[in-house]
């Protein structure tokens, strides 16, 4: 239980009154210090490191990985992007539940399904398996990244939320240095194996909710929930029927064919019932009224695109140090440690620069510019391009990153309403997700075609048999048992279609920048917006 004292912050003392529904004042109230604020995000900030470990953890394993399972690069992308589509269906439903239901409680249960998710993902057998598990796992991902955002806006205002994102950044970075680092280490060390990349995060998880449970005291409002499980479902299908011909198209059938205009007219009347079905859902995943606002629409249009690029692009940073410059897997997450780095600063003194001026537009701008430059400038890297260059390139990409992810969640939760801030909150992470999941797809069959042409026209000059042996039948190739003579042919092919994968990224964080251009900056609010209308119910956790 808190102090009486600090109870007046998250809402007003509980009101009965005859009505169905109670009017809140709207007189601001007492925040919390800052050391109450640092307590209460002790456990979130613990479980948002979980939810970045999941994926950041694999993606210098995955070669391994899926060497020993057999899976090719088909494979490769659909273990990521199965989770970001997990993530991407589900964070609406989690922003929607915590406008309805205790937050605390749904962030536990989001690290529970992590918990589960991550022990069946270790025991895979197949790539099958594991991208079913990983399915599991981003739905508790998606859980915990949107709900620690969302409680965060419970806790303080939007003037003071800039130096808090700014940890969250900083938490963001730690376990993206991290996770590459303890995958690579696991996956050398012959007494654990790869298998221990899943389980490594499960005693965070529980150690995440037992503080959770001590430090987390927000308000409640009961009232009934209704979720839009047909909303969820339509736009998973879209997605996912967009994705599969995607991955399928120009390998399977042509480009032109029939089944393209199949897939991609359902993925589009998929789309269009999503829409319909939104305009007449009680309680919508995705609130068609949040876009009255012109803030969250441009902001939703920028989050796709630049996680077409976040996710798309960087995706694919561990194959290139692995396949590209033979690099081991601990080696390439120590080599990305430039980008993180920029990530990691550029976030924490942007949210302190934020907070003190209360301005906020000139860091989106300044950062997807940066995030631009970077992937036009990785789009030129080959497999033996100097670390030195590829170390200023990679810096340049993380500081746009830093620049921007926060500071879009900031921008439109400073336009919305209190009582729509998990719904707002969440649909941007929904979109940059969404975004992210159709580009890895997108971007991993571009680099899969790339790599096979670019082998193909080495295997010819070189006047070698160009039978496509040296992949695998189209596997994820282990060069230390290839042929000398192969080796570098390969490592130029990965080096050259890696870097497509970044030159075709850049132009979608070019089109953010300029949708960026077009959002109208508010000076950032100094105390919270109450609602009009609530429930009359008001418990804590």
């Amino acid at each position: 239980m808190l102090p009486k004292s600090t109870i007046s912050f998250y809402g007003c003392p509980r009101q009965r009154n005859s009505s169905r529904r109670t009017q809140m004042t709207d007189t601001p109230t007492a925040p919390m210090t800052h050391r109450q604020v640092l307590e209460a995000l002790s456990g979130l900030l613990l479980g948002l490191f979980v939810a970045v470990l999941s994926s950041t953890v694999v993606s210098n394993a995955l070669p391994r990985i899926l060497t020993d399972l057999h899976g090719g690069e088909s494979a490769y992308t659909w273990v990521i992007t199965a989770a970001l589509l997990s993530l991407t269906a589900s964070t609406p439903i989690w922003g929607k539940l915590s406008d309805l239901v205790s937050k605390k409680l749904l962030v536990q249960i989001a690290l529970v399904i992590y918990i589960a998710s991550s022990a069946l993902a270790g025991l895979s057998q197949n790539a099958g398996q594991l991208i079913a598990c990983r399915v599991l796992q981003g739905i508790g991902a998606g859980g915990v990244t949107a709900l620690a955002q969302i409680c965060l806006a419970a806790m303080v205002p939007p003037r003071e939320r800039g130096r808090y994102s700014g940890y969250f950044g900083a938490v963001f970075a730690l376990a993206t240095i991290g996770g590459p680092l303890i995958g690579g280490v696991i996956v050398d060390t012959s007494w654990l194996g790869w298998r221990w990349c899943f389980y490594v995060g499960i005693p965070f998880s529980l150690i995440a909710i037992a503080v959770l449970q001590r430090t987390l005291h927000l308000p409640v409002v009961k009232r009934k929930a209704k979720i839009d499980y047909l909303g969820a479902l339509l736009i998973t299908a879209s997605v996912s029927l967009l994705m599969i011909w995607i991955s399928l198209a120009g390998k399977n059938y042509d480009w032109l064919s029939w089944q393209t205009g199949a897939m991609v007219g359902g993925g589009l009347a998929l789309a269009a019932l999503f829409v319909l079905a939104e305009r007449r859902a009680a309680e919508p995943i995705v609130p068609p009224a949040l876009f009255r606002h012109r803030t969250v629409t441009l902001a939703a249009i920028a989050s796709v695109l630049i996680g077409v690029g976040m996710y798309g692009a960087t995706t694919f940073l561990s194959q290139y140090f692995q396949l590209a410059r033979e690099k081991s897997p601990t080696m390439a997450g120590i080599l990305t440690l430039p980008m993180i780095l920029g990530l990691a600063v550029s976030s924490t003194v942007a949210g302190k620069l934020i907070t003190k001026y209360g301005r906020w537009k000139g860091y989106l701008v300044a950062g997807t510019f940066m995030l631009a430059l970077g992937f036009g400038l990785l789009g030129a890297v080959r497999d033996d391009t100097s670390y030195g260059l590829l170390a200023l390139y990679m810096a340049a990409t993380g500081i746009g990153l830093g620049l921007t992810m926060q500071n879009l969640v900031l921008a439109v939760q400073n336009t919305v309403p209190r009582h729509e801030l998990g719904a707002a909150s969440s649909t941007v992470t929904f979109f940059r997700t969404m975004g992210g999941a159709m580009g890895v797809s997108a971007l991993g069959a571009l680099l899969s075609d790339r790599v096979t042409r670019y082998l193909t026209e080495n295997l010819a000059a070189a006047r070698l048999p160009a039978t496509g042996g040296s992949l695998g039948g189209g596997e994820i190739p282990d060069l230390h048992k290839l042929p000398a003579p192969l080796v570098p042919l390969v490592t130029d092919a990965f080096g050259h279609g890696v870097a497509t994968v970044f030159l075709v990224a850049a132009p979608f964080a070019l089109l953010a920048f300029l949708v960026v251009l077009l959002i109208r900056e508010v000076p950032l609010r100094t105390v919270q917006d109450v609602p009009a209308e609530r429930s009359p119910e008001l418990v804590k956790d």
